[in-house]
């Protein structure tokens, strides 16, 4: 990854929509270049996919929290929070509990059904966000020589 890779993924996580054309005018390549750029990075697997980043509180979900999970049955709760419509991120993580997950709700009383279901698969920390100065920031990669 050169500096031209840096900028162009530094951009399309700014602008996922950008056209090729003008991404190429951002960083000074031509539209096939920089096509080529992009391609070659998404077949290593640098660029996952594209999708909308969908803001909660928009969509009748103002509540946010995180709740630390400790568990023995791992593949089960793990199977749980997959089909879980309030669960919207799950972190395997070392120390005193084994989970990191991120709940979205429409009510505080939904989060206390959501942790009370989780419940049943062992013992949690709910931590409720009450802001967040900064969210889905990019990524800067780092250039190898």
């Amino acid at each position: 990854m050169d500096n031209l890779d840096k900028q162009i993924l530094l951009v399309l996580q700014e602008k996922g929509r950008i056209s090729m054309t003008e991404l190429g005018k951002e960083v000074a390549l031509s539209q096939p270049a920089v096509t080529e750029r992009v391609r070659r990075m998404e077949e290593k697997g640098i660029i996952d996919h594209y999708r909308a980043i969908v803001r909660p509180g928009k969509i009748n979900k103002p509540i946010t929290a995180f709740v630390l999970f400790q568990t023995k049955g791992c593949e089960s709760f793990v199977q749980f929070c997959n089909e879980s419509n309030d669960v919207i991120e799950l972190h395997r993580i070392s120390g005193q509990y084994n989970f990191l997950v991120k709940v979205v709700t429409e009510t505080l009383q939904a989060l206390e059904v959501a942790i009370n279901e989780m419940g049943t698969f062992g013992d949690s920390t709910t931590l409720i966000v009450l802001s967040s100065p900064i969210e889905n920031d990019k990524l800067i990669p780092l250039i190898k020589n």
